[in-house]
């Protein structure tokens, strides 16, 4: 592979917006627009932890852009660009830096971003990705987790587990005959462009596990939620396989639905909102321990071991 500057000049000056000044200074020029707020999000991806060696790098790169597009989506947010940094181990084929290449500018024109910047490395042994997504939304109306009132109902869009269940067929623990579960789990889609400020009071992306990342919303409203695990949507892939991965759905991850709370007298402005998009009443919230109670279809309750992906 070529050296460091050769490789931003072929492959990612291309991408770069008028404010990453063609990748040749060490920052970016930025002029937010007129009278909103910025809104900041990051993640990361590392080879063996967030993405299997082997993965196509066009999917690699494309999914590290939508896990961050998803976080801007929970908070109502209208994405403009992204700062990315690489580090590759030495040896890794300049193909796989084009691919890559690739996968970013396919995403920047889906989703109307440009690459303003950012820094490469080199990895002793495994390729670690990150990249910060930077957005707008107007002052009052970013979603957080924190609004959620007794009352409120507990809604998700699309349907929940599939990625989990991917994983698994991915590492042939599973059968996934239609390859379904498998493209959902290499390729999330961001719920971008819904206009949810006014109508939801609280709202977070499935990222950790519909259970783990629910209770987010319990910790910062201080109130419990209670959902029931057979109206919590699942794809008809999914479904083929029956119950015994009831928990695994619940609690996979990888998933970036949103997890919206609103007022019962919403639901009709919410389904409006999301449009063609599936979304499913599961639950409510209401006053007690700062936790998520989950019951089966006769009301009783789920005992769930682990309730999403730990970090640490």
């Amino acid at each position: 592979m070529g050296d460091e500057f050769s490789r931003i000049a072929r492959y990612l000056a291309p991408l770069a917006g008028p404010e990453g000044l063609g990748l040749i200074d060490d920052a970016a020029l930025f002029t937010p627009p007129c009278g909103q707020q910025l809104v900041f999000t990051t993640d990361q991806m590392l080879e063996g932890v967030h993405f299997i060696p082997g993965d196509p790098p066009s999917l690699i790169a494309r999914k590290l852009l939508r896990r961050n597009l998803s976080d801007l989506a929970a908070m109502g947010a209208t994405p403009l660009g992204y700062l990315l940094t690489t580090a590759l181990p030495p040896g890794t084929d300049e193909s796989w830096l084009a691919e890559f290449a690739e996968g970013l500018a396919k995403d920047q024109a889906e989703f109307g971003i440009k690459l303003f910047g950012g820094d490469s490395s080199s990895a002793l042994t495994h390729i670690s990705l990150s990249a910060t997504l930077i957005g707008f939304v107007a002052p009052g109306e970013a979603l957080r987790r924190s609004g959620a009132k007794p009352g409120d109902d507990i809604w998700v869009t699309g349907t929940i587990g599939d990625a989990v269940l991917g994983l698994q067929a991915r590492q042939g623990t599973l059968h996934d005959p239609s390859g379904y579960l498998t493209d959902r789990s290499m390729l999330p889609t961001p719920r971008m462009g819904l206009r949810l400020a006014g109508i939801v009071s609280a709202a977070i992306d499935v990222s950790d596990g519909l259970v783990q990342d629910l209770g987010h919303i319990c910790r910062t409203s201080n109130l419990t939620a209670s959902i029931h695990a057979h109206l919590v949507p699942k794809s008809p892939a999914a479904a083929l396989l029956g119950e015994n991965y009831l928990e695994a759905r619940l609690t996979g991850g990888d998933d970036y639905e949103l997890l919206l709370v609103a007022p019962p007298g919403n639901a009709d402005r919410l389904v409006t909102a999301c449009g063609v998009l599936p979304i499913t009443r599961i639950g409510s919230m209401s006053r007690g321990v700062a936790h998520v109670i989950t019951l089966d279809q006769s009301g009783s309750l789920i005992s769930i071991l682990q309730p999403g992906w730990q970090h640490f």
